[in-house]
């Protein structure tokens, strides 16, 4: 089916729209009852597959460019001069676990360009114990998803894309299965030194679950726009995350938001607007990417709520930070990123791209 005779479809428009208000409903619903951190199941779903995205401290990223490996997180920059491109990702993780993906696209004749990908979550190798602390030998736990992408172009300016993610678990002798979409439309300017995306990340629910106990996945929307500077080597990034909910935060007992004079009975509270200011950042993210020369990158990004989540009581630590470089080559593409969860350690991000 041509393009042209696409876009004029105006049924498979209505059924392509309905779909999408269909599994947005879902997601709220199906992640309203547990939307804080560490209440969702499938964290392999909230980490980034790849050096670039990490080493700006993104969950994707929005720009016009033929790097393949963008397509991993947001299916609407899939196109056409990607084909061909091959990529590998390998990650270290805490305490012996690691991460990884690889990913191809591929130009068919008539459907146009498609991502497909591979991604795994190794958690490592753990102690079993049985109901009297014997010891039972040692197990595993991963998870892994196989990723197919595809995206349409609207016109020059704009573009939309989507991502199936079926997704395997496997903990000890547990097992459990879940299908997530991913929907995203990105605008792009004339001059391409503007991009904006808007995402609807991890759409769907379990298909077999642990114990038959139904956990949610971690759905996700969010917005995020780039700039290149015209005459400097800069491109800015800025993303707004989380925003099917507003209340990100949560009482640290190390530093409460209220507090009683033991003598006198006064309780004194936190303003409005330190509130009100720390839950807006705590959305926010922001990334810079330096071009030296056009081989060489260097990459920066800041999560404040990262740091808030993960800091410490006294110390200054970095986490929420992140950093990066990479090399393009005619035909390689090398990425590293460090990306500072938290005080503890730090997972390094490698990836290599290959163009056949």
């Amino acid at each position: 089916m041509k393009i042209e005779n696409f876009i004029g479809n105006r049924k498979l428009w209505r059924v392509l729209l309905c779909a999408i208000i269909f599994n947005f409903q879902f997601s709220i619903f199906n992640s309203a009852n547990a939307q804080i951190a560490g209440l969702n199941t499938l964290t392999l779903l909230d980490l980034s597959p790849t050096a670039r995205t990490s080493g700006l401290g993104f969950d994707y990223l929005t720009l016009y460019d033929a790097d393949a490996t963008l397509v991993l997180d947001n299916p609407s920059l899939l196109r056409a001069a990607m084909a061909g491109n091959a990529s590998l990702t390998f990650a270290t993780l805490f305490d012996g676990g690691s991460m990884g993906s690889l990913a191809y696209v591929h130009n068919f004749n008539h459907i146009g360009p498609l991502a497909f990908s591979f991604r795994f979550n190794n958690y490592g190798r753990f102690r079993a114990y049985d109901e009297q602390d014997m010891p039972q030998g040692e197990f595993s736990a991963a998870d892994y998803a196989i990723a197919i992408s595809w995206a349409m172009p609207i016109d020059s300016h704009f573009a939309i894309g989507a991502t199936l993610k079926p997704i395997l678990s496997h903990y000890e002798s547990y097992h459990a299965a879940a299908l997530s979409i991913d929907l995203a439309g990105s605008y792009f300017s004339t001059n391409r030194r503007l991009a904006a995306t808007l995402m609807a990340r991890n759409i769907g629910a379990q298909i077999t679950t642990f114990d038959e106990v139904v956990e949610t996945l971690p759905f996700e929307l969010s917005a995020e726009v780039s700039y290149k500077l015209s005459n400097a080597p800069f491109r800015i990034f800025f993303a707004a995350t989380e925003l099917q909910r507003w209340n990100l935060r949560y009482e640290d007992p190390n530093r409460p938001t209220s507090t009683t004079d033991p003598f006198t009975g006064e309780v004194t509270s936190e303003g409005w607007f330190s509130g009100f200011a720390d839950n807006l950042l705590r959305h926010t993210q922001l990334g810079v990417e330096l071009s030296i020369g056009k081989a060489l990158f260097a990459r920066l990004g800041y999560s404040y709520r990262q740091t808030m989540e993960m800091r410490g009581v006294d110390a200054f630590n970095l986490s929420g930070f992140s950093f990066g470089i990479g090399i393009h080559t005619r035909r390689f593409d090398f990425a590293y990123a460090r990306r500072n969860y938290h005080l503890s350690q730090a997972p390094n991000f490698f990836t290599l791209s290959y163009r056949f």
